[in-house]
């Protein structure tokens, strides 16, 4: 990455670090009565003309779409301000992969063109020019027909593997995983050319993130060894040979326990019940990740900075996604505010 571009990249991501919600700002707009309220305090904030043009009758679906479409425009000028960034590309790809899901899923679910086109938001691949690899998928009359409309995609080999898993186990939640697979393969791929160390913490935590919760929702679903390594992505020895430990633990706790002798030790979950293990398991790793993001910015100038504010910006819109959602559903704020990414006291 040119170094001047660097440098302008950096200063634009300070600038928005310097704009980022506070927890007073999460905690009124966790208060709102209702969506009518909610909107009226969110566009008190820099996403008031985000959501200027979303129509009534309010819903959390309407409001998350626009702040998707927000973050899709920040993180798309963030990697052109970098100049050619893979990290950043690969980081963007979450868009595509996520419709991707969210398409796959609904056709596995039997809904209609219409049900499924109504939670997805095409404007981050409008802007690289992609949109018709979704539409295909989109416009397919079954699941089926939509796997082989993406067979010419780079990557066809995962999305076949997922839904060969899918049809074995019968679980949507392996097919979130294998998406994953394809985004930090990518990530992980793209990572190889930084020498900034900063930066590469952050995604390597992000790889740690996916790699560890794989293996441990691979065991939580009863796959077989070879399943859950397909599943994992190429990585350090040391973390390969700690990653095999967990594959060949008894149980989900041996396989969490292995984790006590690495710097992951104080994420160890100690509750019993498996399910809400890997729930807190995967929030206190968002929460490291969160931090680790906050700290990018001891540099000035570095791409640190720059991977930091687009992991940021991320969090900020799932945050605000969340309260949407539970204002809608009328969650009280205690319960909402204890679900958000934020600074901890």
């Amino acid at each position: 990455m040119g170094g001047s571009k660097n440098v302008y990249a950096s200063v634009k991501a300070y600038s928005k670090r310097g704009k980022l919600l506070t927890k007073s700002d999460f905690q009124t707009l966790a208060e709102s009565r209702d969506l009518e309220e909610l909107m009226t305090r969110i566009k008190n904030t820099v996403y008031g003309e985000a959501v200027a043009d979303v129509q009534k009758p309010y819903s959390s679906q309407s409001i998350e779409s626009a702040l998707r479409s927000k973050l899709a425009d920040i993180h798309y000028s963030i990697a052109k301000t970098s100049g050619s960034s893979g990290v950043l590309d690969a980081y963007y790809m979450k868009f595509i992969v996520s419709n991707l899901k969210l398409i796959l899923k609904g056709k596995i679910l039997g809904k209609s063109q219409e049900e499924i086109e109504s939670h997805v938001n095409l404007h981050a691949e409008e802007l690289i020019k992609q949109r018709d690899v979704i539409v295909k998928a989109l416009v397919a009359k079954d699941f089926e027909e939509a796997v082989a409309s993406l067979n010419s995609v780079e990557f066809a080999d995962e999305i076949a593997k997922a839904a060969a898993l899918y049809n074995e186990k019968k679980n949507l939640q392996i097919f979130d995983t294998y998406f994953d697979k394809i985004l930090f393969q990518h990530l992980a791929g793209a990572m190889k050319n930084y020498a900034d160390k900063e930066a590469t913490k952050i995604v390597s935590m992000d790889i740690d993130f996916y790699n560890i919760l794989s293996v441990i929702r691979g065991k939580f679903w009863g796959l077989q060894e070879e399943q859950i390594q397909d599943l994992i992505i190429n990585t350090s020895p040391p973390a390969k040979e700690l990653l095999g430990r967990m594959m060949a633990a008894g149980t989900v706790r041996d396989a969490f326990n292995e984790l006590s002798s690495t710097k992951y030790k104080d994420l160890v979950p100690q509750v019993e019940n498996e399910l809400d293990a890997i729930a807190e398991f995967e929030r206190a790793f968002e929460m490291s990740i969160y931090s680790a993001s906050l700290r990018s910015f001891t540099k000035m100038f570095s791409f640190a900075t720059i991977v930091g504010i687009t992991k940021l910006t991320a969090f900020e819109i799932r945050n605000l996604a969340a309260i949407a959602f539970a204002v809608e559903q009328k969650i009280p704020t205690e319960t909402t505010m204890s679900k958000l990414i934020l600074e901890e006291e």
